[in-house]
């Protein structure tokens, strides 16, 4: 059996980036019509090569523009690479936008089946999952208030709360925990170990290396959209540490 989950195969991304301030929808048409809108080409990502194994925990550090985000989305599906593809053998819950997947006009509640349709469960299962997520979301007063009057805080632990639930193949994390209470981080960095100790396979971002290192035994060094370093979180922690 092989025990590759993810590959990731000679992977560029490439945005186009305005060099002229646009004031309007009407003449940013006009402009593109008349073939007068220039781009700077940015390459976030250039020729990214790596697998990932079943059950394996990385982490990837890099500064902020490193490209981290933009290849989860790629692995997620959410972005298509520009060169190259990337191959995913099992089902992926994703947490790489907060508030993603959510209509901020429903409640909790209605929020819950929505997200969770999404992800590919039935309304059948979200009854089952349903008081569970409650739980450990620690938000059963505001299950019936619309999701736009929540804080940051609470739409994380939301959609955390959905993300885990059953046993996805893959969780990708992406900087979702920053914005929760410590105590709640501690409860969340506790339900990835317990999902990784079953196999699943979790991509994680974080700015706190320590986190890094707690959570992920493997880890990526980005740096300008290139992989710099691959290996065990503490030696690449390491050594971005003092780069």
């Amino acid at each position: 059996m092989n025990n590759t989950i993810i590959e990731i195969n000679d992977v560029s991304v490439k945005f186009n980036l305005e060099r002229e301030r646009v004031n309007s929808i009407k003449e940013y048409l006009i402009r593109r019509m008349k073939g007068k809108i220039e781009y700077d080409e940015f390459w976030a990502l250039r020729h990214v090569n790596f697998k990932i194994n079943r059950g394996d925990s990385v982490g990837f550090v890099g500064l902020n523009g490193s490209g981290k985000s933009t290849l989860l989305k790629v692995i997620a599906g959410v972005l298509k690479p520009t060169e190259g593809n990337v191959q995913i053998h099992g089902t992926i819950a994703p947490l790489i936008e907060l508030g993603a997947g959510f209509d901020f006009d429903l409640t909790a509640r209605e929020n819950v089946f929505l997200n969770g349709s999404i992800l590919g469960h039935s309304r059948k299962e979200m009854l089952e999952y349903y008081d569970d997520i409650v739980e450990f979301s620690e938000l059963e007063e505001f299950m019936d208030v619309p999701v736009k009057n929540f804080s940051s805080g609470m739409l994380s632990r939301l959609a955390f709360a959905i993300a885990t639930i059953g046993k996805p193949d893959i969780l990708i994390v992406d900087e979702v925990l920053a914005v929760g209470d410590f105590r709640f981080q501690q409860k969340c960095e506790k339900r990835i170990q317990n999902m990784i100790g079953k196999d699943t396979t979790v991509l994680f971002v974080s700015h706190s290396i320590e986190q890094v290192k707690l959570i992920c035994k493997k880890a990526v060094w980005l740096e300008k959209g290139h992989v710099k370093m691959i290996g065990t979180s503490k030696a690449v922690s390491a050594h971005y540490e003092l780069s």
